[in-house]
This record gives structure tokens, C-alpha cells and sequence, in this order.
């Protein structure tokens, strides 16, 4: 695997994983609608709302820095229920087992950009991170000061490898265990979207659960619902909501000017078969 090691994560963190046949792996850019799929998938696992404990902490992110890898593998070793594990990592730097379920979930990445900035400037730890990145030898993380523009400049370049990951996913369509989500496609019709999401990973729910499902897993109730999907307070301004931000599209158009959408979309065809570069833009299904 290729080794990528950041301010927040690094996935040398995976070497002593043990997984088990039926884990399920949640793959995106940094705010594509992670959260949004964990909480969907702990969802379909405990359909009568009797998870036993907030997606956060049943859905860990297994390269976070912030617990030890022998604390996260222990962790995770004391699961008794099904697997759900959270990655930010490239396609060549995560593990790949046949018998597993990977999901990746993408979204515009403009959308990701103006969700990214709201990230940055409401986080608390920065600080923290970036003095100890800086003690490693690390890049710190990018500080947002208010000024949009170039926030979106350092964010084109490489900041948080937005297009690489998308591109190095995209590379892995044909494998049979991996299915395409996109942003959008929730948006459109979570129901739907669910169902594709739960036949996939070989999950039945009873009929007459499924609206009550269904309800927990809208943008909404997330940001309502603090004790299903975990306490953020310490780590963000607003805590849950202020990490659930706003949970919408589009944002960007009053925002970035032509010339940085000329930018982005050079960069997003650059970087991808036109195939990707459409499906990144508009969702629908899984790409084939």
C-alpha cells in the first residue's frame, strides 16, 4: 500500500488490521457526505434504533491520529456487531478483501470545497494538530482566514487530494464489492438510495421499517439527533450542527468566480476519465 501520512491521519494505521468477511468500509473525499453514510449504514444494521452507541464511535475513522492504532485495533476487535469503517485514504493506500464491502461516496467538488472551509474554520484543534504535525516533519493543516479565495486556490492544488482519491477509486469500478454513491443521488431520493445501499451490502429490512429508517437518515434528523450520531462540541464550533453544517448544493455559484470554475473543472478533467468527471458532477447510480 502507498503510504499517505497527514496532520490528522496516517494509514500506516491499517498494518495489524484484522478484518473480518463481512466489514463494510466507508470511502470518501473529506465532506462527501461521510457522515451522512455511516449513519445510513449503522441505520440499516440496527433498523429499531437500538444501536449501541452513536455512529461515531460505532463507525470509527481507523487512520485518525487522535487514538493510537493499538487503541482503534482493540477497539474495533470488541465490535460484536457488523463492521462499519471510515476512510479517507486513496484506493492504493487501503487494504482490499474480497469477501468486504467498500462504499465510495463523492460529491461536486465544489460543494466539498465550500464544506471543507466551513470544516477548517470551525474546528478547534487545529492548533493542537498542526503543532504536532510540525514536530514530525508534516505539513500542518490549512488555515482558513476568512479569504475564500485563496482558501480555494491551496484546495485546487492538493489539499486535501480531492481529486487523486476520486480518481484512484474510479480506477477500482469493476471489482464486484464496490459500490458508487453519490451526494446528489441521497438528496434526490434517499429512500431509493437506501435500498440500493442495504441490497448491496446484503441487508433485509422489514417493510414496515423502512420509513422510520428512512426518517433517521435524513440531513435533518442528523443534525437534530446529537446522542445517534455523537457529541462533536469538543472538537467543533457548534458541535453537531456546526460539523452538519448545512447539507446543501450549490452554495459555491455566489461564491468562487468563472475563472476559478474554469480552474476546477480543468483540474477535475485533468485528473479523470470524462466518465468520472461527469458522474463527480451529477451522481446517478453506480458509474458501470
Amino acid at each position: 500500500m502507498k503510504r499517505y501520512n497527514t496532520a490528522i491521519f496516517d494509514n500506516a494505521r491499517w498494518e495489524g488490521f484484522e478484518h473480518r468477511h463481512d466489514d463494510i468500509f466507508v470511502c470518501t473525499p473529506p465532506k462527501c457526505g461521510t457522515t451522512w453514510t455511516q449513519t445510513i449504514v449503522v441505520n440499516l444494521l440496527f433498523p429499531d434504533g437500538d444501536a449501541p452507541g452513536p455512529v461515531m464511535q460505532l463507525s470509527p475513522w481507523i487512520e485518525a491520529k487522535w487514538t493510537s492504532a493499538e487503541e482503534m485495533h482493540a477497539m474495533l476487535a470488541k465490535q460484536r456487531h457488523r463492521r462499519v469503517i471510515k476512510t479517507h485514504t486513496p484506493a492504493d493506500g487501503i487494504p482490499w478483501f474480497d469477501d468486504a464491502r467498500y462504499l465510495f461516496v463523492c460529491r461536486d467538488g465544489r460543494d466539498a470545497f465550500m464544506s471543507f472551509s466551513n470544516h477548517v474554520e470551525r474546528m478547534k484543534i487545529t492548533g493542537m494538530v498542526n503543532e504536532q504535525a510540525l514536530r514530525d516533519g508534516i505539513l500542518p493543516m490549512p488555515d482558513f482566514d476568512g479569504d475564500i479565495h485563496k482558501f480555494f486556490d491551496d484546495w485546487l492544488s492538493g489539499t486535501d487530494r480531492f481529486f487523486e482519491l476520486v480518481a484512484s477509486y474510479w480506477e477500482q469500478k469493476s471489482r464486484p464489492n464496490l459500490l458508487f454513491v453519490h451526494f446528489n443521488d441521497l438528496k434526490r431520493d434517499l429512500g431509493a438510495e437506501m435500498r440500493r445501499i442495504a441490497e448491496f451490502l446484503d441487508i433485509q429490512i422489514p417493510a414496515d421499517r423502512w420509513p422510520e429508517v428512512i426518517e433517521r437518515c435524513t440531513f435533518q434528523h442528523m443534525r437534530e439527533d446529537e446522542g445517534m450520531v455523537g457529541d462533536m462540541s469538543g472538537v467543533f464550533e457548534g458541535g453537531t450542527k456546526g460539523f452538519l453544517f448545512k447539507g446543501t448544493n450549490g452554495r459555491w455559484r455566489d461564491v468562487l468566480t468563472d475563472d476559478e470554475l474554469l480552474r476546477y473543472e480543468q483540474r477535475l478533467e485533468g485528473a479523470m476519465p470524462a466518465a468520472a468527471a461527469d458522474w463527480v458532477a451529477n451522481g446517478r447510480g453506480d458509474p458501470g
